[in-house]
Formats: C-alpha cells, structure tokens, sequence
C-alpha cells in the first residue's frame, strides 16, 4: 500500500518521518516539563513499579480509540498503552483517539507519546478557551465551541472541544455533550477515499460536523425570536428577561462562531504550503462559507434583540403613561365628587347652625319676644344657602 505522505511543518524542516517499531517517545526540553515530578529517596518495599513513560495510568475517558491504514480501520486499541503500541508497529497508520474530560495524567501520557507542546496541552486541561488555530512544529492545536439547541428548556448549551492534528494521528478532546464525534467517526468510516487523505481530512470533518450542529442553533433561536416578538406585542411581563437571557446567548454564540472565520480563512491560505489535496481544499471552502453564513446570522440576531429590547421598553413606558393618566383621571374625578360632596355639605351646614343656635331653650334670649324672629331665621338660612351656592357654582364646584 502507498504510504500516506506527511505534511512538512515549514519549507526548512523535513516531514516527520514514520515511527520505526523500536520507536522511543522524544523527551525536549518543554516536554520533560510535562513530566511528572517523581518524589526523592527509597521507595517503600511493596510500592508499585511507575509506569513506562508515555503510559497512561487511567483509560476511563477514552471513549474511542482507532487505528487507521489508507482509509480502513485495522485495529481497535481498548487503551491507550495499546494504542501506542500498535502505531509504532505500524509506521503508515493513522491514529485518532478520542477523548472526553481526560485526567491530567492521560493528556501528560499523550504529550510524552505525540510531542505535543506544554501551552496546548494546558489549555486542554484547562479547557474555557477561546476558539483558535495554533501551529506547534508540525502539530496543529485546534479550539471550537459547539453548540446544540434544547428545544425542553429553549436554552442553547454550548461544549468545548480540543483538537491535535499531526502527521499521523488526531487526538479530540471534549469538554461537553456537543458535538457527537462517534457520529464523525462513523462518517469518515464510510468514506474511506476522504478518510485516506490523513489527519487533515478528519480535522476538516470535525470542523464540518461543529459548524453543521450550529443550523439547529441557528433555527431555534430564530423560532424564539419570533415567540419574544409576539410576547412583546401582547405585553407579556416576563419577555424581558427572555430577550436578556437569549442576548446572553448569542454573545456566547458570536464568541463562538466569529473566530472560525479567521481560523479557516487562516487554513486555506496554507493549502498551496502544506500541499493539502485539492479535493480536501474545496471541502474546506464549504465549510468557511457555512461559517461565514452563521456568523452574519448571529450578528443578525444580536441586532434583532437588541432592537425588540427597544420595542419592549418603549411599549412599557407607554402602557406606565396610560396607567399613569388613568389614575390621574380617576383622582380628577374623585376630586370633583369630593367639591361637589364638600359643598352641598356647606351649603347644608348652613341652616343647620342657625337652626341650632335658635334651637336652644335658654329663657333669655333676644329673639324670643321678636315677632319676627322666626321669619328672620327662615331667611337668613335661605340667604346663606343660596350665598354659597353661588360661590359654589362660580368655581365650578357644583
């Protein structure tokens, strides 16, 4: 079989040539930084022997690890110890390892076996990165952010995921549900002419299958948008915090999707020096247009929300101002009930003080004995009624 031919790291450095079966891990400088500092003195007697460099000391987060040989998988490693092994056994083959919240002790396992660089390896760890294309030698460091709508909760939920491309393998890392690389796997699997390109080829499908996972995204968040739209006409309380709560989103959305145009943009202007197949190149081209279509309809959403935030507050202090006027209108109205309340009660107090004051049964008292003291009375109540009842009337009281 023709052997897979490896991509040269610069114009002056050579192709990383295959793995001979007596294959020792290289030991750099940066890379004996990586390595585990081993405690000074005896070892107890009974201690367990350390393990061989390059060796991991736990497997559980691998989730799948293959071995590959123009396009066909030839091996299923159940470890990474055998993974190792069997790639030094075949010199031609192509491994990918896929790995999902590894332990410290598998990355350091991985960078002594594959030469990856200390920075890389420590954002994987590390993980929150933002996303970026990094070249290391002849190894590229690759960051992504995924992304899948919930459609239950209406949330968008967001994964990392931490690619090493090389000569002859491709190690995943992923922090997170998203994306569903056993779904790559199976893909590649099935296209073993795209799949015999090497690394390059798988790279280019992981990035198609994250920027493919971002349409639902991208179709959820339009559908919520509509909804916020409809709430917010109706007058809906709670759409504010919708709108804020979706905004949010989309500022993770936007973090994850603009830098992938650079970082494509970055990949195809190193075709013509790294010789990536024409027909790989074209697949790459697709993509960074999928992306670029993406990433002008995120900022078509951020815009979006941020012009329905507008609308909503415009619409609130609108219905505030009704309410407001309203309650002005009913105080004016209860005011004028009052004035009219307060003055027939005027107008009534009158007689009632006069009718009172003659009303009491003193002997000595000068209208007594008045013939006309009754009739006297009688008028001094109608003129004072009839005195504020003007009075009244004139202030529009009554």
């Amino acid at each position: 079989m023709p052997q897979r031919r490896a991509r040269p790291a610069d114009k002056d450095q050579p192709a990383r040539p295959p793995r001979p079966a007596n294959h020792t891990p290289r030991r750099s400088v940066w890379r004996r930084a990586l390595a585990p500092v081993q405690p000074a003195g005896p070892q107890p007697p009974g201690a367990d022997t350390p393990p061989e460099p390059g060796e991991p000391a736990e497997v559980a987060s691998v989730v799948e690890a293959a071995l590959y040989r123009d396009g066909v998988r030839v091996s299923s490693p159940a470890t990474l110890a055998d993974t190792y092994r069997e790639l030094r056994e075949r010199p031609a083959g192509m491994a990918w390892i896929g790995l999902a919240r590894p332990t410290d002790g598998e990355l350091h396992s991985l960078a002594v076996e594959f030469d990856l660089h200390p920075l890389a390896v420590e954002d994987a760890m590390e993980a929150h990165q933002r996303p970026k294309l990094e070249r290391y030698g002849d190894t590229l460091f690759v960051v992504l952010r995924a992304a899948r709508y919930l459609d239950a909760p209406e949330q968008v939920e967001f994964g990392e995921l931490h690619v090493f491309v090389g000569p002859d393998f491709v190690i995943t890392v992923r922090h997170g549900a998203a994306p569903d690389l056993s779904a790559v796997r199976r893909r590649m699997e099935e296209s073993p002419e795209l799949l015999k390109l090497g690394p390059e080829a798988v790279l280019y499908a992981i990035l198609d299958a994250v920027v493919d996972g971002y349409a639902p995204v991208v179709a959820g968040v339009q559908n919520d948008i509509d909804e916020i739209e409809t709430e917010v006409f109706r007058g809906d309380p709670e759409v504010s915090r919708r709108i804020y709560e979706l905004s949010r989103e989309m500022v993770e959305f936007q973090r994850a999707t603009r830098p992938l145009v650079g970082m494509l943009h970055g990949l195809m202007a190193g075709f013509a020096k790294y010789g990536t197949d024409e027909e790989l190149q074209r697949y790459l081209r697709d993509v960074a247009d999928h992306v670029t279509h993406t990433s002008e309809r995120v900022d078509t959403f951020r815009q979006a929300l941020t012009e329905i935030l507008t609308v909503n507050a415009t619409l609130v202090t609108q219905q505030q101002n009704t309410e407001m006027r309203a309650l002005a209108e009913a105080g004016f109205e209860q005011n004028e009930e009052i004035k009219k309340i307060s003055s027939w009660a005027a107008i009534l107090f009158a007689p009632t003080l006069v009718g009172t004051i003659y009303g009491m049964n003193f002997t000595h008292m000068p209208e007594l004995d008045w013939s006309f003291g009754y009739p006297f009375a009688i008028g001094l109540m109608g003129v004072v009624c009839v005195s504020l009842y003007v009075i009244f009337k004139r202030r529009d009281w009554l």
